[in-house]
């Protein structure tokens, strides 16, 4: 090593000493053309040029100064950090930059060992390696710099490079073997590559071809046996290359027939013409597949996965290698691929080499993937690695960081079960059986101290991994003593009170133990649990039966009767106690309801009183268009004698007549109900219509706009969209459909955008007779294979989230979260087809700036959705949003009255009003009048009180 770096240094300082002879002879011809010229104005523009080359320096100066302190800043982060990708990828861009060629090569060297390197990462290190190490001596470092190359993933552009490299070296002892293998291990690896593997074996052939430009002999000689023979060989191996390449599948594989037979003399045997058609027929079959591929958009993750699939039906494991190796080269952070490629190589292939290889390229790749350390340690074992490998191997693997506190005990019980496996449990010691005890006393702590810690869980909560050991204990080295501790160690831990816990217990003493301590243990769980105490007092009579004496059954009897009496005292206690509080919240509930029902009532009355004398008002300023005659006004009669009430009809002119507002135009028919007061248009089938909610007030045609988006669900029967009385639309309305069907396909539309807002589509339902009935369509629990995204820049489309989460996985879908108005929140949720795929996506995404914004991800775990003045809720009451208090008005109003003064006229008398009475009613009906006339105070009837209401 010393050697070698002297003699870089050597090649360096040379290089150097180049530069500095060009820099003096660049001056010197400077110096030349200086002297050769005279003039002021030459003068000039020399002093002007020395300034310009000032300035330069200094600029280029400072820049590197910037990029001298990126560079340790960079390298300072990745001493706090040695697993932050883009920071490498970022040092080693500057570094080359820079030219910092030692430093470069060891930024690339610590970030291959933590990482598997692209294919450009990797071209550019090799052609830096090659520049420097031109010399012989130095060729091996380059050598094993390309092996380790080929191993990250399947690139032909790789096995090329190495080929050609090694022609290079061609002139050593045993050269052209050498070039020949590496040619060889390059068909092998990459020669079944439908697009790329021809460029392959071209390269091959080449080579060959020049080694047969070597052998033959001049023109006009006739060659010598010897050379004859070396002629012979050397034409049948290009005749082979020819054969083997065209008996495979490739992308214009007419053009190398065509070659071959311009190329053989003796022209194409029967045979290879017969491989070649089944390889064209094959090609052929894989022709669609590579077409999908060259017109599908990276990640191509399912078009891949669909090439698999066709693949593994035909069965040839050579194909479905190159294919997987295909796939993991543009989807290597994807752990479900490398899941499936490994399960086929373990079940299928089983080559070790190959097997244990790709293993490691996968936890490499995907290191926060339990499943595939998991793989990983019983490949290791299935293929007889030693111990030390396997213990490397898992004790990288508790350092991977794991997303879930599950994932460590199911890495432990992996390992565990391998060192179990190891042990020759008819010795009565040995150095295994210690090492398994050692291994389970770690696991413990390691729960105990890094996981909960960590996660605040255990991730084992009922104690396998203890109970694993118990009955290792008791079965194979027939330990009771240290079984029996181990389960009084789980009981303490909170699962006493679970009756199948209880039951594990009994049945490892009834296997191992003895009749005493079977008793002990269903007399302590007779005692402690709480889920399920009659069916462990059913097992303890049960065991008394066939094991016990009289008294002990008499015991078992009392204390399993004492310990039920007990329990179902405190269920009644239990059951009277969530009586209670449901009937006190029906209480509260019909409080509420009673108080905004006379809210109601109360607000409706006062209401109607403005209106009544706001109308009266307007009938007075308005009598001469009426000619004075009330009768002439255009009114109906409904009702008889004095229950009878007036009405406004409906003239030609329309609702109002000629008093309509200004610019009022009449809705349409659909709207007719509605302009006569009637929000909500009668439904006559629930089950074939929906209900439209959240458009826009200014929709233009509502009724066409919306037959024009439901047309492509089935035959409508009816759209009825909702007006308010001036004709206004109010932004929601029903279609009904002819046939149930259709409702299916119209809700589908929930959530589509019409002019800028999200259009909310749901079933019909009557709530007042199904109370229970819920709209909120998403999932209000933890789902594991969506995420939540916030930060999110508001300009940030549905196009561009997906852009950014497919390289992460399959996506289901993609929600971006907008209020009512259809302005976006910064957040959104993604579902991806599996969950690995999504905890994948956290540990990518989080903290990733997306158009300047630092985005937060997590999995999808909403806050639970309180039921709001539910009967029988018991929530707290802390998840309930303070209620907001009113004053003894109501909700706030104005205190100006909007009425123009001209319409303040008084009916009659003001009267004097007293805690809310009035002390002498103000006369507005004729009964009224009469009765204050005469001097009477009597009170107003409901009779009047309608009259007042309905009044005009």
């Amino acid at each position: 090593m010393a050697a070698s770096s002297n003699a870089e240094q050597t090649q360096l300082q040379d290089m150097e000493e180049e530069e500095d002879a060009g820099m003096e002879e660049r001056e010197m011809e400077s110096d030349g053309e200086e002297e050769g010229g005279g003039g002021e104005g030459e003068e000039g523009e020399e002093g002007m040029g020395e300034e310009n080359s000032d300035d330069e320096e200094d600029e280029s100066s400072e820049d590197e100064k910037e990029n001298e302190a990126e560079i340790q800043r960079l390298e300072e982060q990745l001493s706090i950090n040695a697993f932050d990708y883009n920071c490498h990828v970022d040092l080693i861009k500057l570094l080359k930059q820079e030219g910092e060629l030692f430093r470069l090569r060891k930024a690339r060297q610590k970030m291959s060992e933590l990482f598997p390197l692209t294919e450009e990462i990797w071209l550019d290190w090799l052609k830096d390696e090659i520049r420097l190490t031109e010399e012989e001596p130095n060729r091996e470092k380059v050598y094993e710099l390309f092996e380790r190359a080929v191993k990250d993933y399947l690139c032909p552009d790789i096995w090329l490079e190495y080929a050609q490299y090694s022609i290079g070296g061609m002139g050593s002892p045993g050269g052209i073997d050498k070039v020949r293998a590496i040619f060889e291990r390059a068909v092998t690896a990459v020669g079944l590559h439908m697009t790329k593997g021809q460029t392959v074996w071209e390269a091959y052939r080449e080579f060959e071809n020049a080694i047969l430009s070597t052998v033959q002999p001049p023109p006009g000689r006739i060659p010598s046996r010897e050379e004859q023979e070396l002629l012979n060989t050397q034409l049948g191996r290009i005749h082979t290359l020819f054969r083997r390449q065209l008996a495979i599948p490739l992308m214009d594989m007419e053009a190398t027939y065509a070659e071959y037979e311009e190329w053989s003399d003796s022209g194409v045997s029967e045979n290879v013409i017969s491989q070649y058609k089944k390889a064209s027929q094959q090609m052929e079959k894989c022709r669609p597949f590579e077409e999908s591929l060259l017109a599908a958009e990276p990640p191509k993750l399912a078009e891949y996965q669909t090439y698999i699939d066709f693949e593994l039906k035909e069965g040839d494991p050579a194909r479905v290698q190159i294919t997987y190796e295909r796939t993991l080269a543009e989807n290597c952070l994807v752990p479900d691929m490398w899941a499936k490629y490994t399960t086929y190589l373990d079940r299928q292939l089983k080559v070790k080499d190959l097997v244990l290889s790709t293993h490691e390229r996968a936890v490499r790749n995907c290191p926060w993937t339990m499943g595939l350390w998991k793989s990983y340690v019983l490949a290791l074992e299935r293929h007889g690695a030693d111990h030390h490998t396997v213990s490397d191997v898992f004790e990288k693997a508790l350092n991977a960081g794991f997303i879930q506190a599950t994932d460590y005990v199911e890495i432990w019980q992996a390992y565990l079960d391998y060192l179990r496996r190891r042990v020759d449990f008819s010795k009565e010691s040995s150095k295994e059986l210690e090492e398994l005890r050692g291994a389970f006393s770690r696991s413990l702590d390691y729960m105990k101290q890094d996981v909960e810690e960590r996660f605040g869980e255990s991730g084992d909560p009922s104690c396998i991994i203890m109970q694993i050991w118990a009955r290792i204990e008791a079965h194979h080295c027939k330990n009771m003593q240290k079984a029996r501790e181990l389960w009084d160690s789980i009981m303490t831990k909170g699962n006493a009170k679970y009756a199948n816990m209880w039951l594990e217990y009994y049945n490892l003493e009834r296997s191992y133990g003895d009749p005493l301590h079977c008793r002990k243990a269903l007399h302590r769980a007779v005692q402690c649990t709480s889920d399920y105490p009659e069916h462990v007092s059913e097992v303890l009579l049960t065991f008394e039966r066939v094991e016990g004496s009289l008294e002990d059954w008499d015991v078992a009897v009392q204390k399993t009767e004492t310990r039920l009496n007990r329990i179902n005292e405190q269920r009644a206690k239990a059951a009277e106690k969530e009586a209670n509080l449901a009937r006190q919240e029906e209480e509260r509930a019909d409080q509420r309801r009673k108080g905004k029902s006379e809210k109601k009532a109360q607000k409706k009355f006062q209401k109607g009183t403005r209106t009544g004398e706001k109308r009266k008002a307007e009938q007075d300023d308005y009598h001469d268009e009426w000619n004075d005659d009330a009768d002439q006004a255009p009114k109906r009669h409904r009702g008889n004698g004095d229950q009878a009430k007036e009405e406004y009809m409906e003239t030609e002119t329309g609702l109002f007549g000629r008093n309509a507002p200004p610019g009022f135009k009449p809705p349409p028919p659909g709207a007719k109900r509605a302009q006569q007061g009637d929000d909500k248009p009668e439904l006559r089938n629930d089950n074939s219509s929906v209900f439209i909610s959240n458009l826009a007030y200014t929709l233009e045609e509502p009724e066409a706009k919306l037959r024009t988006l439901f047309e492509t669900c089935g035959p409508i029967k009816q759209i009825r969209p909702v007006f308010s009385n001036k004709g206004n639309f109010k932004g929601y309305g029903y279609v009904q459909f002819e046939s149930t069907v259709s409702v299916a396909e119209a809700l589908k539309l929930d959530r589509r955008e019409v002019e800028g807002r999200p259009m909310f589509v749901s079933p019909c339902v009557d709530k007042n007779k199904n109370p229970e009935f819920k709209v909120f369509k998403y999932n209000a629990s933890m789902e594991k294979q969506k995420i939540f995204i916030s930060g999110l820049p508001f300009s940030c489309t549905k196009e561009q989230l997906d852009e950014l989460c497919k390289s992460h996985g399959t996506l289901k879908d993609v929600r971006l979260v907008t209020y009512r108005s259809g302005k976006p929140k910064g957040l959104a949720y993604v579902e991806f087809a599996e969950e690995a795929q999504a905890a994948q996506a956290v540990q990518k995404m989080d903290g990733m700036e997306v158009d300047g914004n630092k985005i937060s991800v997590a999995i999808s775990n909403p806050p639970r959705r309180n039921m709001m003045d539910k009967p029988g809720s018991n929530r707290p009451t802390t998840d309930m949003m303070p209620r907001q208090v009113f004053g003894s008005r109501g909700r706030g109003r104005t205190q100006l009255s909007l009425l123009p003064r001209s319409l303040h006229r008084q009916s009659g008398p003001v009267s004097k009003v007293e805690n809310g009475n009035s002390a002498e009613p103000v006369p507005t009906t004729a009964s009224a009048a009469a009765a204050n006339a005469a001097g009477e105070t009597k009170p107003l009837s409901n009779s009047d009180f309608a009259r007042m209401l309905l009044s005009k």
